[in-house]
């Protein structure tokens, strides 16, 4: 289960702590949104202030979500910064297969997000050429949403595909994960987990991750699946 803390909710005065804090306390990722004030209604940063964050948090894993009209002019800038993953989104239409080739090509792995009003069906054609499948949970542009439940099913069916196609795909969800929503996710199928509020507005970061991984944990359906004999089973021959 990977825990990625989005930077979006944290103190933006001092985001080179805040990268080196959420390192610190344990995170696995750091996800950073990518706003153009075109895709999404809000503008958030670029490429320079990812690469300046970059030094303060040197373990950790840059998962960048472009949420961009034209990602194609950013792709190399972001890589540039620092970037270990790019997200594109599957709205792009026939832009998406073209861009998925330009980032593997650039070296990183990469990400599809899908939205909450588009169908999950819109990833299949391309579930085969990525690293990470990002299930919206939240309509993207602004953080400290609230869940949208509607959303369960989606993670489930792409979880069904992975299993069924014996991909390898790692299923992100982003908006409104807590510490109920986690544990919701994880039941789902989902393995990788974007926080902003519930954790960098935490009063520990490092509690606040380590609970959060322990839950998604603990309803991993996987695991869960697993029997295990109790001490009043009768002794299997050896």
């Amino acid at each position: 289960m990977i825990i990625a803390p989005s930077l979006l909710a944290a103190d933006f005065t001092r985001l080179g702590k805040e990268a080196a804090r959420a390192e610190s306390a344990g995170a696995d990722w750091l996800h950073l949104d990518i706003m153009d004030g075109q895709f999404v209604p809000n503008i958030s940063f670029g490429p320079a202030v990812v690469a300046a964050v970059r030094p303060h948090a040197k373990k950790l894993f840059f998962d960048v979500h472009l949420m961009c009209g034209k990602p194609e002019i950013l792709l190399e800038p972001f890589v540039k910064a620092g970037a270990d993953q790019l997200i594109i989104h599957v709205e792009l239409g026939e832009q998406v297969l073209p861009l998925i080739w330009k980032i593997k090509q650039l070296g990183k792995k990469v990400g599809l997000a899908v939205n909450p009003p588009t169908a999950i069906t819109a990833a299949q054609p391309y579930l085969d050429k990525i690293d990470l499948l990002l299930v919206m949970t939240v309509n993207p542009g602004f953080g400290g949403q609230t869940f949208i439940h509607e959303c369960l099913p989606k993670i489930q069916l792409a979880d069904a595909w992975r299993r069924e196609r014996k991909l390898n795909y790692r299923l992100e969800v982003d908006g409104g994960i807590n510490n109920q929503t986690v544990a919701e996710c994880a039941r789902a199928g989902a393995d990788t987990f974007v926080a902003g509020t519930s954790l960098f507005g935490a009063r520990s970061l490092k509690a606040a991750i380590t609970k959060m991984r322990k839950i998604a944990h603990d309803n991993d359906p996987a695991l869960a699946d697993l029997k295990v004999p109790s001490l009043s089973s009768p002794l299997l021959p050896l």
